[in-house]
């Protein structure tokens, strides 16, 4: 055999340029995907929908929740996000592998989130995946779509399931009474913002030391 390299087989030049395109076009399309798949994560992706008694919480509160609940849970803890989407796209955007979490969503537009989405109807606040074991999440944050005594009844059964113990709740003040009854929750100082304003007042409940600080009146 020759030691020579002619003949080895060569591109020519419009194949040679038909294969980086081929490759540049690849290239472009995992960025586009990448690109894509973080938008997903981003606080407001989704808009809210009214219709569903969606009320997105302003960036600053939705980053100050979802820090709370990550403090809360402690390195490697688990989160759960009960009817609580902008919470949970926050929690998203950290990128942090020292926690991990999943939403509980009627709206399936969240389905976009994979494995960590689960179809949730608070009316039937037991029907939950197999999956999801009893007591197998550090925290619970949860914000029930409706201020009524019943939909808070039947989100805590499902709050109550799932904690090991933290809970952090956001509804209305005037939910104040039920909440420390069906779920033995403090009011705290914090306030949190939506993004659009709402008749009703909310506040933060929660049944541990937080950094939410309680409200010394409640």
């Amino acid at each position: 055999m020759s030691d020579s390299d002619d003949d080895a087989p060569q591109l020519s030049s419009e194949a040679l340029a038909a294969l980086q395109e081929f490759y540049l076009e690849q290239q472009q399309r995992e960025d586009l995907e990448a690109t894509e798949g973080a938008n997903n994560c981003t606080l407001g992706s989704i808009e809210e929908n009214w219709q569903l008694s969606q009320f997105w919480y302003d960036t600053e509160t939705a980053d100050h929740l979802a820090k709370e609940a990550i403090r809360a849970a402690g390195k490697g803890g688990r989160i759960a996000c009960v009817s609580a989407p902008s919470i949970y796209q926050k929690l998203k955007e950290q990128n942090n592998n020292d926690f991990s979490t999943c939403i509980l969503e009627y709206d399936q537009r969240f389905s976009v989130y994979g494995a960590e989405y689960i179809f949730y109807d608070y009316n039937d606040p037991l029907n939950l995946p197999a999956s999801l074991k009893e007591h197998s999440f550090d925290i619970v944050l949860a914000d029930p779509p409706y201020l009524s005594e019943e939909c808070l009844r039947k989100t805590a059964e499902t709050i109550k399931y799932l904690t090991k113990g933290k809970v952090l709740l956001c509804t209305g003040s005037v939910m104040e009474e039920h909440a420390a009854k069906f779920l033995g929750v403090k009011m705290c100082k914090f306030i949190p913002k939506h993004t659009r304003n709402l008749a009703n007042e909310f506040r933060c409940y929660v049944n541990y030391d937080s950094g939410l600080d309680f409200n010394s009146a409640s």
